[in-house]
Protein backbone atom coordinates (compact mmCIF):
# COMPACT_ATOMS: atom_id res chain seq x y z
CA UNK A 1 0.00 0.00 0.00
CA UNK A 2 1.27 3.80 -0.53
CA UNK A 3 1.53 5.96 2.17
CA UNK A 4 -1.46 6.91 3.40
CA UNK A 5 -1.35 10.81 4.48
CA UNK A 6 -3.52 11.71 6.85
CA UNK A 7 -2.09 14.49 8.86
CA UNK A 8 -3.19 17.50 6.57
CA UNK A 9 -4.11 19.52 9.77
CA UNK A 10 -0.16 19.88 10.94
CA UNK A 11 0.53 20.56 6.73
CA UNK A 12 -0.19 19.88 3.61
CA UNK A 13 1.59 19.44 0.21
CA UNK A 14 1.89 22.80 -2.04
CA UNK A 15 0.06 22.22 -4.86
CA UNK A 16 1.37 22.48 -8.43
CA UNK A 17 -0.30 25.62 -9.18
CA UNK A 18 0.94 27.27 -6.21
CA UNK A 19 4.23 26.26 -6.73
CA UNK A 20 4.35 27.46 -10.45
CA UNK A 21 2.82 30.48 -9.57
CA UNK A 22 6.40 31.03 -7.11
CA UNK A 23 8.59 29.67 -9.29
CA UNK A 24 9.03 33.29 -11.35
CA UNK A 25 9.67 35.47 -8.35
CA UNK A 26 12.30 32.59 -6.96
CA UNK A 27 13.96 33.19 -10.46
CA UNK A 28 14.54 36.22 -12.75
CA UNK A 29 11.44 38.30 -10.51
CA UNK A 30 13.74 38.06 -7.60
CA UNK A 31 13.47 41.48 -6.64
CA UNK A 32 13.47 43.18 -3.26
CA UNK A 33 9.84 44.58 -2.95
CA UNK A 34 10.97 47.47 -1.24
CA UNK A 35 13.55 48.44 -3.55
CA UNK A 36 12.49 51.38 -5.95
CA UNK A 37 14.44 50.38 -9.19
CA UNK A 38 12.49 48.54 -11.86
CA UNK A 39 13.26 45.03 -10.25
CA UNK A 40 12.21 46.25 -7.02
CA UNK A 41 8.86 47.38 -8.57
CA UNK A 42 7.92 44.37 -10.27
CA UNK A 43 8.48 42.35 -7.47
CA UNK A 44 6.35 45.41 -5.50
CA UNK A 45 3.38 45.08 -7.71
CA UNK A 46 3.23 40.72 -7.24
CA UNK A 47 3.34 41.65 -3.72
CA UNK A 48 0.20 44.27 -3.72
CA UNK A 49 -1.69 42.37 -6.19
CA UNK A 50 -1.46 39.15 -3.96
CA UNK A 51 -3.00 41.63 -0.80
CA UNK A 52 -5.42 42.49 -3.05
CA UNK A 53 -6.44 38.94 -3.80
CA UNK A 54 -6.19 37.28 -0.48
CA UNK A 55 -8.20 40.91 1.07
CA UNK A 56 -10.67 40.05 -0.91
CA UNK A 57 -11.12 36.13 -0.27
CA UNK A 58 -11.64 37.38 3.62
CA UNK A 59 -14.08 40.88 2.36
CA UNK A 60 -10.93 43.17 3.65
CA UNK A 61 -9.48 46.37 2.69
CA UNK A 62 -6.24 45.63 1.10
CA UNK A 63 -4.54 48.04 3.61
CA UNK A 64 -6.11 46.15 6.59
CA UNK A 65 -3.97 42.98 5.45
CA UNK A 66 -0.22 42.56 7.22
CA UNK A 67 1.44 39.81 5.92
CA UNK A 68 3.74 37.58 8.31
CA UNK A 69 5.35 34.42 8.79
CA UNK A 70 2.57 32.29 9.58
CA UNK A 71 0.16 31.69 11.90
CA UNK A 72 2.39 31.93 14.75
CA UNK A 73 3.28 34.95 14.08
CA UNK A 74 0.13 36.35 13.21
CA UNK A 75 -1.47 35.29 16.61
CA UNK A 76 1.94 36.52 18.93
CA UNK A 77 1.22 39.99 17.10
CA UNK A 78 -2.36 40.27 17.94
CA UNK A 79 -2.17 38.77 21.48
CA UNK A 80 1.30 40.40 22.30
CA UNK A 81 0.86 43.68 20.50
CA UNK A 82 -2.83 44.63 21.51
CA UNK A 83 -1.67 43.92 25.36
CA UNK A 84 1.24 46.18 25.36
CA UNK A 85 -0.50 48.80 23.32
CA UNK A 86 -3.41 49.10 25.70
CA UNK A 87 -1.77 47.68 29.33
CA UNK A 88 -1.89 50.97 31.00
CA UNK A 89 -6.07 51.31 31.08
CA UNK A 90 -6.51 47.22 30.14
CA UNK A 91 -4.78 44.66 31.89
CA UNK A 92 -6.78 41.84 31.41
CA UNK A 93 -7.05 39.08 28.51
CA UNK A 94 -9.54 36.37 27.62
CA UNK A 95 -9.00 33.25 25.67
CA UNK A 96 -10.79 30.17 24.81
CA UNK A 97 -10.03 27.13 26.37
CA UNK A 98 -8.97 25.20 23.18
CA UNK A 99 -6.81 27.72 21.82
CA UNK A 100 -3.39 26.75 20.05
CA UNK A 101 -0.27 26.94 22.07
CA UNK A 102 0.61 30.17 20.00
CA UNK A 103 -2.45 31.99 21.58
CA UNK A 104 -1.83 30.26 24.95
CA UNK A 105 1.38 30.42 25.35
CA UNK A 106 2.03 34.28 24.77
CA UNK A 107 -1.36 35.16 27.02
CA UNK A 108 0.13 32.68 29.69
CA UNK A 109 3.59 34.50 29.55
CA UNK A 110 1.28 37.85 30.18
CA UNK A 111 -0.28 36.64 32.98
CA UNK A 112 3.13 35.13 34.67
CA UNK A 113 5.59 37.87 33.66
CA UNK A 114 3.68 40.83 32.77
CA UNK A 115 1.17 41.55 35.29
CA UNK A 116 -1.64 40.31 33.25
CA UNK A 117 -5.14 39.03 34.65
CA UNK A 118 -5.84 36.10 32.49
CA UNK A 119 -9.19 34.41 32.35
CA UNK A 120 -10.23 31.21 30.32
CA UNK A 121 -13.76 30.63 28.76
CA UNK A 122 -14.73 27.21 29.16
CA UNK A 123 -16.36 25.07 26.23
CA UNK A 124 -19.38 22.42 26.67
CA UNK A 125 -18.42 18.85 25.15
CA UNK A 126 -18.15 19.31 21.50
CA UNK A 127 -15.85 22.58 22.02
CA UNK A 128 -18.35 25.05 22.13
CA UNK A 129 -17.78 28.10 23.70
CA UNK A 130 -20.89 30.53 24.67
CA UNK A 131 -21.20 34.24 23.88
CA UNK A 132 -23.51 34.53 26.90
CA UNK A 133 -20.62 32.89 29.29
CA UNK A 134 -17.99 35.28 27.61
CA UNK A 135 -20.23 38.44 28.72
CA UNK A 136 -19.92 36.85 32.07
CA UNK A 137 -16.12 37.45 31.97
CA UNK A 138 -15.49 40.53 29.66
CA UNK A 139 -15.17 43.73 31.42
CA UNK A 140 -14.10 47.38 30.60
CA UNK A 141 -10.75 45.60 31.93
CA UNK A 142 -10.39 43.69 29.31
CA UNK A 143 -7.88 44.93 26.30
CA UNK A 144 -8.37 41.59 24.00
CA UNK A 145 -10.66 38.44 23.94
CA UNK A 146 -9.43 35.78 21.52
CA UNK A 147 -11.08 32.86 20.21
CA UNK A 148 -9.96 30.53 17.48
CA UNK A 149 -12.66 29.82 14.39
CA UNK A 150 -11.98 26.45 13.79
CA UNK A 151 -10.21 23.90 16.16
CA UNK A 152 -6.45 22.26 15.28
CA UNK A 153 -7.56 18.82 17.19
CA UNK A 154 -11.33 18.45 16.71
CA UNK A 155 -12.24 20.58 13.79
CA UNK A 156 -15.05 22.63 15.70
CA UNK A 157 -16.45 25.13 14.82
CA UNK A 158 -17.46 28.22 16.75
CA UNK A 159 -19.97 30.85 15.79
CA UNK A 160 -17.52 34.05 16.21
CA UNK A 161 -19.88 37.20 15.70
CA UNK A 162 -21.66 36.59 18.73
CA UNK A 163 -18.37 36.06 20.78
CA UNK A 164 -17.22 39.44 19.33
CA UNK A 165 -20.07 40.90 19.78
CA UNK A 166 -20.23 40.46 24.00
CA UNK A 167 -16.61 41.47 23.74
CA UNK A 168 -17.77 44.60 21.56
CA UNK A 169 -20.09 45.81 24.22
CA UNK A 170 -17.41 46.21 26.34
CA UNK A 171 -14.95 47.67 24.29
CA UNK A 172 -12.71 44.83 24.21
CA UNK A 173 -10.74 43.82 21.01
CA UNK A 174 -11.06 40.36 19.13
CA UNK A 175 -8.91 38.30 17.94
CA UNK A 176 -9.87 34.87 16.06
CA UNK A 177 -7.38 32.17 14.83
CA UNK A 178 -8.49 31.55 11.35
CA UNK A 179 -5.44 28.56 10.71
CA UNK A 180 -7.49 25.64 10.27
CA UNK A 181 -10.71 27.15 9.19
CA UNK A 182 -9.46 29.65 6.32
CA UNK A 183 -9.90 27.37 2.59
CA UNK A 184 -11.98 25.09 4.20
CA UNK A 185 -14.73 26.95 5.11
CA UNK A 186 -16.66 30.79 4.67
CA UNK A 187 -14.02 33.56 6.40
CA UNK A 188 -15.51 37.02 6.25
CA UNK A 189 -13.69 39.42 8.57
CA UNK A 190 -16.96 41.83 8.38
CA UNK A 191 -19.92 38.85 8.98
CA UNK A 192 -17.61 37.66 11.81
CA UNK A 193 -17.14 41.33 13.01
CA UNK A 194 -13.72 40.49 14.52
CA UNK A 195 -10.78 43.28 15.14
CA UNK A 196 -8.19 41.02 13.88
CA UNK A 197 -7.61 37.63 12.23
CA UNK A 198 -4.61 34.85 11.72
CA UNK A 199 -4.43 32.60 8.83
CA UNK A 200 -1.51 30.64 6.80
CA UNK A 201 -0.87 28.99 3.85
CA UNK A 202 0.71 25.69 4.65
CA UNK A 203 -2.78 24.10 6.09
CA UNK A 204 -3.99 25.08 2.79
CA UNK A 205 -1.78 23.36 -0.05
CA UNK A 206 0.32 26.93 0.20
CA UNK A 207 4.23 27.11 0.54
CA UNK A 208 5.57 27.21 4.29
CA UNK A 209 6.84 30.24 5.98
CA UNK A 210 3.67 32.48 5.01
CA UNK A 211 0.89 33.88 6.52
CA UNK A 212 -1.47 37.50 6.90
CA UNK A 213 -2.73 39.00 9.99
CA UNK A 214 -6.40 41.04 9.23
CA UNK A 215 -5.64 44.12 11.38
CA UNK A 216 -9.03 46.03 10.93
CA UNK A 217 -8.80 49.97 10.35
CA UNK A 218 -7.99 52.16 13.29
CA UNK A 219 -6.94 49.06 15.59
CA UNK A 220 -3.08 50.03 17.12
CA UNK A 221 -0.67 47.32 18.57
CA UNK A 222 2.31 48.17 19.60
CA UNK A 223 4.98 46.59 17.27
CA UNK A 224 7.29 43.37 18.51
CA UNK A 225 9.43 43.69 15.82
CA UNK A 226 11.92 46.70 15.12
CA UNK A 227 14.12 47.71 12.22
CA UNK A 228 12.25 48.51 8.87
CA UNK A 229 9.33 49.82 7.68
CA UNK A 230 7.88 46.97 5.60
CA UNK A 231 4.02 46.47 5.84
CA UNK A 232 3.35 49.41 8.03
CA UNK A 233 6.25 48.70 10.87
CA UNK A 234 3.71 45.97 11.96
CA UNK A 235 5.55 43.20 10.32
CA UNK A 236 9.42 44.43 9.56
CA UNK A 237 11.42 42.62 7.35
CA UNK A 238 12.06 42.18 3.79
CA UNK A 239 8.61 40.51 1.94
CA UNK A 240 8.47 36.82 1.02
CA UNK A 241 7.07 37.69 -2.21
CA UNK A 242 7.50 33.73 -3.68
CA UNK A 243 5.36 32.97 -0.58
CA UNK A 244 2.86 35.20 -0.88
CA UNK A 245 2.20 35.18 -4.50
CA UNK A 246 1.31 31.35 -3.54
CA UNK A 247 -0.43 31.83 -0.40
CA UNK A 248 -2.94 33.57 -2.78
CA UNK A 249 -2.58 31.29 -5.60
CA UNK A 250 -3.47 28.77 -2.72
CA UNK A 251 -6.69 30.54 -1.65
CA UNK A 252 -7.72 31.40 -5.17
CA UNK A 253 -8.02 27.30 -5.62
CA UNK A 254 -9.33 26.67 -2.28
CA UNK A 255 -12.24 29.37 -3.26
CA UNK A 256 -12.88 27.07 -6.54
CA UNK A 257 -12.72 23.82 -4.82
CA UNK A 258 -14.42 24.53 -0.81
CA UNK A 259 -17.77 23.73 -1.37
CA UNK A 260 -16.98 20.38 -3.22
CA UNK A 261 -14.02 19.58 -0.89
CA UNK A 262 -16.68 20.31 1.80
CA UNK A 263 -19.18 17.78 0.67
CA UNK A 264 -16.78 14.75 0.04
CA UNK A 265 -14.83 14.96 2.71
CA UNK A 266 -17.57 15.48 4.88
CA UNK A 267 -18.64 12.00 3.29
CA UNK A 268 -15.61 10.69 3.66
CA UNK A 269 -15.49 11.54 7.44
CA UNK A 270 -18.95 10.31 8.91
CA UNK A 271 -17.96 7.14 6.91
CA UNK A 272 -14.56 6.71 8.57
CA UNK A 273 -15.86 7.69 11.60
CA UNK A 274 -19.19 4.90 11.91
CA UNK A 275 -16.75 2.00 10.77
CA UNK A 276 -13.93 2.79 13.71
CA UNK A 277 -17.00 3.18 16.56
CA UNK A 278 -18.47 -0.17 14.92
CA UNK A 279 -15.45 -1.63 14.79
CA UNK A 280 -12.88 -1.02 17.25
CA UNK A 281 -14.67 -1.52 21.25
CA UNK A 282 -14.08 1.60 23.77
CA UNK A 283 -13.79 3.78 20.98
CA UNK A 284 -14.97 7.12 20.80
CA UNK A 285 -15.31 10.43 18.81
CA UNK A 286 -14.14 13.74 20.49
CA UNK A 287 -15.95 16.91 19.02
CA UNK A 288 -18.93 17.86 17.19
CA UNK A 289 -20.38 15.75 14.30
CA UNK A 290 -22.35 18.91 12.64
CA UNK A 291 -20.24 21.74 13.76
CA UNK A 292 -16.37 21.09 12.73
CA UNK A 293 -14.77 21.31 9.45
CA UNK A 294 -15.09 17.65 8.43
CA UNK A 295 -11.37 17.56 7.36
CA UNK A 296 -10.71 16.49 10.89
CA UNK A 297 -11.69 13.20 12.85
CA UNK A 298 -10.41 13.09 16.44
CA UNK A 299 -10.94 9.69 17.88
CA UNK A 300 -10.52 8.38 21.25
CA UNK A 301 -9.05 4.75 22.02
CA UNK A 302 -9.62 3.73 25.68
CA UNK A 303 -6.17 2.10 27.16
CA UNK A 304 -3.80 3.16 24.76
CA UNK A 305 -1.23 6.08 24.30
CA UNK A 306 -1.73 8.29 21.53
CA UNK A 307 1.97 8.18 20.54
CA UNK A 308 2.06 4.19 20.18
CA UNK A 309 -0.55 4.18 17.79
CA UNK A 310 0.84 6.92 15.56
CA UNK A 311 4.00 5.22 15.63
CA UNK A 312 2.64 1.38 14.92
CA UNK A 313 0.46 2.93 11.89
CA UNK A 314 3.65 5.03 10.68
CA UNK A 315 4.97 0.78 10.75
CA UNK A 316 1.66 0.65 8.05
CA UNK A 317 2.53 3.50 6.16
CA UNK A 318 -0.34 5.39 7.63
CA UNK A 319 0.41 9.53 9.15
CA UNK A 320 -1.75 10.75 11.39
CA UNK A 321 -1.48 12.50 14.74
CA UNK A 322 -1.88 11.96 18.21
CA UNK A 323 -2.41 15.73 18.86
CA UNK A 324 -1.33 19.23 17.15
CA UNK A 325 2.18 18.73 15.41
CA UNK A 326 3.45 21.56 17.32
CA UNK A 327 3.70 19.80 20.86
CA UNK A 328 4.36 16.14 18.94
CA UNK A 329 6.29 14.47 21.55
CA UNK A 330 4.37 15.96 24.51
CA UNK A 331 2.72 12.93 27.31
CA UNK A 332 -0.05 15.15 28.75
CA UNK A 333 -3.07 14.57 27.73
CA UNK A 334 -4.47 17.27 25.10
CA UNK A 335 -5.71 20.95 26.85
CA UNK A 336 -8.24 20.42 24.05
CA UNK A 337 -9.81 17.54 25.15
CA UNK A 338 -9.48 18.18 28.82
CA UNK A 339 -11.37 21.28 28.22
CA UNK A 340 -14.09 19.45 26.41
CA UNK A 341 -14.94 17.28 29.32
CA UNK A 342 -12.52 14.11 28.08
CA UNK A 343 -11.21 12.24 30.77
CA UNK A 344 -7.45 11.68 31.21
CA UNK A 345 -7.48 8.21 29.82
CA UNK A 346 -9.43 8.73 26.76
CA UNK A 347 -7.45 12.39 25.99
CA UNK A 348 -4.43 10.25 26.72
CA UNK A 349 -5.65 7.72 23.77
CA UNK A 350 -6.66 10.07 21.15
CA UNK A 351 -5.67 10.25 17.54
CA UNK A 352 -6.36 13.06 15.05
CA UNK A 353 -7.27 11.87 11.72
CA UNK A 354 -6.76 14.70 8.95
CA UNK A 355 -8.00 14.11 5.47
CA UNK A 356 -7.47 15.91 2.49
CA UNK A 357 -8.05 16.76 -1.42
CA UNK A 358 -6.23 13.08 -2.27
CA UNK A 359 -7.69 11.09 0.50
CA UNK A 360 -10.05 8.34 -0.78
CA UNK A 361 -12.36 5.64 0.41
CA UNK A 362 -10.09 3.09 -0.32
CA UNK A 363 -7.41 4.66 1.62
CA UNK A 364 -9.40 4.94 4.88
CA UNK A 365 -10.90 1.16 3.71
CA UNK A 366 -6.99 0.23 4.14
CA UNK A 367 -6.56 2.32 7.48
CA UNK A 368 -10.12 0.01 8.44
CA UNK A 369 -8.43 -2.91 7.79
CA UNK A 370 -5.22 -2.49 10.09
CA UNK A 371 -6.64 -0.07 12.97
CA UNK A 372 -8.35 -2.71 15.25
CA UNK A 373 -5.54 -5.58 14.89
CA UNK A 374 -3.38 -2.13 16.16
CA UNK A 375 -5.60 -1.18 19.18
CA UNK A 376 -6.00 -4.73 20.26
CA UNK A 377 -2.26 -5.63 20.44
CA UNK A 378 -1.65 -2.37 22.25
CA UNK A 379 -4.35 -3.48 24.61
CA UNK A 380 -2.84 -6.17 25.49
CA UNK A 381 0.45 -4.61 26.53
CA UNK A 382 -1.60 -1.48 28.31
CA UNK A 383 -1.88 -2.19 32.31
CA UNK A 384 -4.56 0.65 32.42
CA UNK A 385 -6.99 -1.19 29.66
CA UNK A 386 -6.31 -5.08 31.36
CA UNK A 387 -7.02 -3.95 34.84
CA UNK A 388 -10.33 -1.95 33.61
CA UNK A 389 -11.60 -5.64 32.19
CA UNK A 390 -14.73 -6.92 33.66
Amino acid sequence: MEPVYLDHNATTPAAPEVIEAMVPYLGELFGNASSVHAIGRDAKVALENAREQIAQFINCDPSELYFTSGGTESDNIAVLGAAYRYRRTKNHLIIGATEHHAVLEPAEHLAHSEGFKLDILPVDKEGQASASKLAELVTDKTALVSIMHANNETGSIQEIAPLAEAAHEKGSLFHTDAVQSIGKIKVDVKEMKVDMLSLTGHKIYGPKGTGALFIRQGIKLSPLFYGGSHEKKRRPGTENVPGVVGLAKALEIAGQQREADYKRLNELAGYFIDKMLGLIPDTSFNGSRTRRVPQTVNMSFRGVEGESVVLALDLKNIACSSGSACTSGVTAPSHVLTAMGVDNIDAQGAIRFSMGRVTTKEQLDYVLSVLPETIERLREMSPVYQQQKP
